[in-house]
């Protein structure tokens, strides 16, 4: 008896196989399921009364996909390449073995269809798809380091062509199920559900053809295939090219999709599936696919889900949240809270400027309108819930609120006292300090275990991560209500323990840090920047310097200094800051001038003068060089947060560096890093940097003791 198929015979000979796997919210491709649907199709093939069998889901959507978990234990395991291949093999067999047991198949696919669930539909014979807006259908396996390994590569450009299912592929796309039946991936679209199981059903019987289009005799790919047909040269030329820039070969995922298709595509499907699982064995077995699953999927989910939430305070809902501070964090809070339906007291010193925080809403949401993700009426609503304000008074009743004012203790201390004036005695109080200890700010309240630091991240409507600072006496309330707070507006929190610049700020800054000591030391400012890049940061770091501005560094930097006193350590890169700032005046791109140029018309550049400023050495490192100081010098300084206790769990380390500062994703995260390169190696190259280039490099002693357990 199946426990994740209900099998269904008709009078009419058709079987109805509807997938329901429980104790899942979608179904995936769990090992029970592929047994059960092993012997579901034996079933079918051998009952001489059964015509052909509609797949479909007795759940909302048809197929998430593969079970990521079962993946990651896969890694766990530490099989081999022969092993990984027998493993990964028994989906490409059984969905074959769909399409050729002599019956045929119709999927009847009522809502989403992604990865593995999309390889089962494609393996049907026939693919009606459910008109629901609701559903997405796709091969997004590139965005966890793989491939579609159960026939994708192979069946979906044998229906549709090379041109149209490469981009499909390699970008991860999710088409709406109209688009589908447009590409030719599905059949007919179907207006409800008995319109779908209907349509499914006629076609198994007034058609019913068992034998796949690709094995039929003198069948051809559409448009072609091959490297010198010339329906599809260019598409391989431009595609090679345009995954070569986009990936830097830091991803070996969207390279070996070419190579399937290419390659698969001018054999008969048989041996073409056998090409495809060889390319989804090597990215299964290799650290990349291991990496992006792990922090992207796994850790990311159990962030999101607030695996570090206390356990034993009950859910809490922000109905009211005050924000102090209408500049351009404080404004991004307000549209992120009020589009999860909070009301919104936004309060700066004029109310002019609460108003121009209010308009920053007021733009985002006539850009969504513009674009057909919302209605005029749904926008209006959402300014609604903003009330611009001056007065203190405005928060009482406030379930939460959050100060975004400038990074100075004074300030910060006279709105903390104010604010603790007017709001319930219940209220938390959050600081958006990037920089400055939560402890210390804390110092200012009259409720310190109610006092948290919740970090935002620029532009807060677009950055996913939200950094929760715990202070020495924040009580389990105040990181419950932060928590419960960010999973309200959709985002993602890492939990972590005060320090100076916490964890995502700490790391971060070693980062542009590098950048200004290789620019000292008289590298050539095209070359950190591109190596960066080629590395997979978004953006180099004389470039991101400019975009956080280094009249920011400055301050903060003169601040650090005031608070360390004699105990303040200069480096080369205090140097380049203060020159910039005080010499230079060029103080980043909101000012103007930076390290880039600012065209008002044109693209930004290299500002020419910092040849003059920082003659370039006459031998210059390699790009490899390069490329490891900028990474090593991030996974160092987590190393050294996780031996102060900054960080607890490594799993925050890892989504707070590819979420927060965009810590090149194929990595796994700052930590993750470590383990690929290999913990002796690392420390080992660590130290000859270190010899090279002074003891910002010297691996902490945590990491020489360490064992590499994740």
């Amino acid at each position: 008896m199946s426990e994740t198929i209900k099998y269904q015979l008709g009078d009419d000979g058709v079987a109805i196989l509807t997938i329901d796997i429980l104790d899942r919210s979608m179904n995936v491709l769990t090992p029970e399921f592929m047994a059960d649907l092993d012997r579901a199709i034996d079933r079918v093939a051998a009952d001489d009364a059964v015509r052909g069998a509609v797949v479909t889901s007795g759940k909302s959507s048809f197929i998430a996909g593969a079970d990521l978990k079962e993946l990651v234990g896969v890694f766990g395991e530490n099989l081999d390449e022969h092993e990984i291949y027998k493993f990964a093999g028994k989906y490409s067999a059984l969905y074959r073995k769909i399409e050729t047991c002599g019956k045929p198949f119709a999927a009847a696919i009522n809502g989403t269809a992604l990865g593995g669930g999309l390889e089962l539909a494609l393996a049907c014979h026939y693919r009606v798809v459910l008109d629901n807006p609701k559903a997405v259908i796709g091969q997004p396996e590139v965005k966890v380091g793989l491939l579609p390994g159960a026939g994708g590569t192979q069946r979906l450009p044998r229906l549709i062509g090379i041109r149209e299912s490469l981009p499909l592929m390699l970008e991860g796309t999710h088409l709406k199920p109209t688009r589908a039946v447009e590409l030719g991936i599905c059949d007919e679209l179907a207006g409800d559900i008995e319109d779908l199981m209907e349509r499914s059903r006629r076609w198994i019987l007034d058609t019913g053809d068992p034998v796949a289009r690709w094995d039929k005799r003198g069948f051809k790919v559409p448009g072609g295939s091959g490297g010198m047909h010339p329906g599809v040269v260019q598409t391989f030329m431009a595609g090679n090219a345009m995954v070569a820039e986009k990936t830097q070969h830091n991803y070996p995922a969207p390279i070996a999709i070419m190579a399937c298709v290419y390659e698969g595509t001018q054999l008969p499907i048989d041996k073409g599936l056998k090409i495809e699982l060889q390319y989804f064995t090597k990215l299964l077995a290799g650290p990349v696919a291991r990496n992006m699953i792990r922090t992207l999927f796994i850790d990311k989910g159990a962030a999101d889900k607030l695996v570090r939430r206390p356990k034993d305070i009950p859910e809490t809902r922000v109905e009211k949240l005050g924000i102090l501070g209408a500049g351009m964090m404080g404004a991004g809070i307000a549209y992120v809270s009020a589009f999860s339906g909070q009301q919104v007291v936004l309060l700066d010193r004029s109310l002019e400027d609460a108003e121009k925080g209010k308009a920053y809403s007021r733009g985002l949401l006539e850009k969504r309108v513009a674009r057909g993700r919302m209605t005029e009426e749904q926008a209006a609503a959402v300014l609604e819930r903003i009330t611009p304000a001056t007065d203190y008074a405005e928060l009482e009743g406030c379930d939460l609120v959050i100060e975004a004012v400038f990074e100075d203790r004074r300030i910060k201390a006279d709105v903390t006292r104010k604010t603790e004036a007017v709001i319930p005695e219940a209220s938390i109080f959050a600081s958006n300090t990037s920089t400055l200890p939560i402890t210390g700010l804390a110092e200012a309240s009259t409720r310190p275990d109610q006092f948290i630091g919740i970090h935002f991240f620029s532009p807060v409507d677009k950055m996913p991560l939200v950094e929760v600072i715990l202070g020495k006496a924040t009580g389990e309330k105040a990181i419950a209500v932060a928590l419960d707070y960010v999973r309200q507006i959709r985002k993602t929190p890492i939990l972590v323990n005060d320090s100076r610049g916490f964890y995502t700020s700490r790391v971060f800054s070693t980062y542009v840090k590098e950048g200004m000591e290789l620019l000292a030391e008289g590298v050539k400012p095209a070359l950190i920047e591109n190596a960066a890049r080629m590395a997979g940061m978004p953006v180099g770091p004389l470039a991101v310097h400019d975009e956080v501005t280094i009249d920011l560094s400055y301050k903060i930097m003169m601040q650090t200094r005031k608070d360390l006193g004699d105990a303040y350590v200069p480096v080369a890169a205090d140097e380049v800051v203060r020159h910039f700032q005080e010499d230079l005046e060029r103080k980043g791109k909101r000012f103007g001038a930076g390290f880039y140029e600012y065209p008002r018309d044109g693209k930004k550049f290299l500002w020419p003068g910092l040849v003059e400023e920082y003659p370039p050495v006459d031998h210059q490192p390699s790009v490899g060089d390069v490329r490891k100081r900028l990474l090593y010098v991030q996974a160092l300084e987590t190393a050294r947060c996780m031996e102060e206790g900054v960080v607890d769990e490594p799993a925050d380390a890892d989504v707070g560096s590819i979420l927060g500062w965009g810590f090149p994703p194929w990595t796994g995260g700052t930590l993750s890093l470590i383990d690929t390169v290999g913990l002796s190696r690392f420390v080992e190259e660590c130290e000859q940097l270190a010899s090279r280039h002074g003891p910002r490099f010297s691996p902490p002693d945590w990491l020489r003791g360490r064992s590499t357990t994740r």
